[in-house]
């Protein structure tokens, strides 16, 4: 059949179209609070701060003292002096200091200063020399999802014998 041409069509200019795309490319992300600006500074835990309690963030944690509790953020760095208790998920993952409980990250990277008690999951893992690991390692396409392939398992076990 036939088409019509859209040069001279009213409507938005194409700038304000793609405008109006990156929007609702955002919304549609599901993105709840991104900064409009710049990618915002990392959140730095100093060294004497004791935190007991779970963070979340989609930005980038650097952790300086003491968390009792999970971490989820984009990028977590674990200094040197820092000890973390709990489960740590996140997209990179730089381990110098100490994490007590399992690590789930697409990039996982420890030091020669490292010190892990707990699993990895990971997609890509790095270990330099003198690091220090006690736990299993595991490679997973996808390591930030949740272990729901554990969950029919543990339910059977739990299941009441007839």
């Amino acid at each position: 059949m036939f088409s019509k041409s859209k040069i001279n069509e009213p409507g938005p200019k194409p700038s304000e179209t793609e405008t109006k795309k990156g929007a609702d490319a955002k919304k549609a992300a599901g993105s709840d609070y991104k900064p409009s600006g710049p990618k915002p500074a990392p959140s730095v835990l100093s060294s004497d701060l004791l935190i007991t309690g779970n963070l979340k963030t989609t930005g980038d944690i650097q952790v300086e003292g003491q968390v009792e509790g999970d971490i989820r953020a984009h990028l977590l760095t674990v200094g040197e002096g820092a000890t973390i208790k709990g489960e740590v998920v996140a997209d990179d993952v730089v381990v110098n200091g100490r994490v007590v409980g399992r690590v789930r990250g697409l990039k996982v990277r420890l030091s020669s200063s490292a010190r892990v008690e707990g699993d990895i999951i990971h997609k890509t893992i790095a270990i330099e020399s003198g690091a220090h690991f006690e736990g299993s390692v595991q490679r997973q396409d996808d390591p930030l999802s949740t272990g729901a392939k554990k969950m029919p398992t543990a339910a059977a076990a739990d299941a009441p014998k007839s």
